[in-house]
């Protein structure tokens, strides 16, 4: 199997890039891939970039394996969980240059990231789980309410509204648009200058104002997998 994640390192910025060829779905070697790549980019770098392949930055959680059975998809929600999680509470600044659609899952990952920029195109941004037909997470909320404006929470969630890049900055899923062929520079050199600041300073800062979200999420992470799967 190629590797589906490659990794390397500019200046002291992790250049962290999804390619498995198609759509970029977090499947379970995807998940570990990028666990991997952050575990090591936090050793060894001040500060990381995230992004996918042309046009195709993260299609969310692998069907194939959602599809195969009850255990198996909560199993792959739960994995999933982790990483989005740590990606959050990245103790180095993780910016994500979304380069091209982010659905679902993929979504969260945008979110998850201290700066987000993307590209303009015919993308899709949003969280699509109710109009497939499952609930939206806790974990999807409480990351939605922490970057989207009030007024597009319920949109993006109640709504299932899914947003080209430039509704996306608007609403608050990216920070920034720029052209494609600037985009992993654009997203490495604010990196940089995020990663020149004080790195336990920084950290103990994301944790005052991330903590009691992931306190939360992980108090219910386990009720709330057993719910989306078999919603009363």
């Amino acid at each position: 199997m190629p590797d589906l994640v490659s990794y390397s390192l500019d200046n002291g910025v992790a250049i962290v890039r999804m390619d498995d060829g198609k759509a970029n779905a977090l499947s379970n070697e995807m998940i570990d891939a990028l666990l991997a790549a952050l575990t090591r980019a936090e050793a060894e770098a001040k500060a990381m970039v995230l992004a996918g392949r042309p046009e195709r930055f993260c299609a969310g959680f692998d069907l194939r394996v959602m599809m195969s059975g009850p255990e198996q998809a909560t199993a792959l929600l739960t994995r999933g969980s982790e990483l989005l999680l740590r990606l959050y509470d990245a103790n180095l600044p993780l910016v994500i240059a979304c380069t091209g659609h982010a659905l679902a899952g993929g979504a969260l990952v945008v979110l998850t990231g201290d700066l987000r920029i993307g590209t303009p195109g015919a993308f899709k941004i949003g969280l699509n789980e109710l109009a497939i037909g499952l609930p939206v997470p806790v974990l999807a909320m409480e990351l939605a309410r922490d970057r989207l404006l009030p007024t597009e929470l319920h949109k993006a969630t109640l709504m299932a509204q899914i947003y080209a890049p430039d509704d996306a900055m608007r609403a608050g899923w990216l920070d920034a648009v720029v052209p494609a062929d600037q985009l992993v520079a654009h997203a490495t050199e604010a990196a940089a200058k995020l990663g020149a600041q004080s790195k336990p300073a920084y950290r103990h800062t994301k944790t005052r104002l991330r903590g009691a979200t992931i306190a939360h999420i992980r108090a219910t992470l386990d009720s709330d997998m057993r719910n989306i799967m078999s919603p009363a």
